[in-house]
């Protein structure tokens, strides 16, 4: 008997082992090398899988590299449930600092780097990292807005750019640190001129 569309497989299954040996991998690269001097033979030779294996399931190392980033970032930085919208974004933003002083941040800011001469770089960290989450915070901003903590006329976009564009700024200038004390009073500052 024939198998419905819905029940066919297409290609072989992704090994989880193969696949989380590929991502640690590229981490652990990543902390003693650049983006730009990352290859792909490096990783097939830290993880112990085939070049041609990686190939198969990421067009380019850049590729790889965001996965292996939005594994290990992603869990860190979600907001937290349950609070206000004005506690939620304070929180994260507070968090999202404290990740991109460390690893995280050197890593993007080479992502952003190599983005200047490969688009695709820049357009994959956009997709995949930066529009998800300003999904997650204008849908907060809105909530905020809807229950009065927040300006009634505050266009989303735009508050977001206030709140995070500071982070950004830091960690791509290097003029001042992402320290605690940026932690502690960015959102205090920034929240102010979008409350109402």
């Amino acid at each position: 008997m024939p198998q419905s569309p819905a029940n066919k497989r297409i290609g072989r299954p992704r090994s989880e082992e193969a696949k989380t040996a590929i991502l640690d991998a590229t981490w652990e690269l990543l902390k003693t090398t650049t983006l730009r001097d990352l290859s792909i033979e490096a990783i097939a030779r830290e993880s112990g899988v085939g070049k041609t294996t990686i190939y198969r399931w990421w067009s380019s190392k850049v590729a790889v590299v965001m996965d292996a980033f939005l594994e290990k970032l992603s869990p860190e930085i979600q907001f937290p449930e349950g609070l206000s919208a004005t506690e939620a974004l304070s929180q994260q933003m507070a968090t999202l600092i404290k990740a991109f002083s460390g690893d995280y941040g050197r890593i993007v800011a080479q992502i952003i780097a190599e983005g200047q001469a490969e688009p695709e770089a820049l357009a994959s960290y956009r997709d995949h990292f930066i529009y998800p989450r300003r999904a997650a915070a204008k849908a907060i901003i809105e909530q905020g807005i809807k229950n009065g903590e927040f300006e009634p006329s505050l266009d989303p976009e735009l508050a977001i750019d206030i709140l995070y564009g500071p982070i950004y700024f830091r960690l791509l200038v290097g003029h001042l640190p992402l320290d605690y004390q940026f932690a502690e009073e960015l959102p205090q500052w920034a929240l102010k001129t979008i409350k109402q």
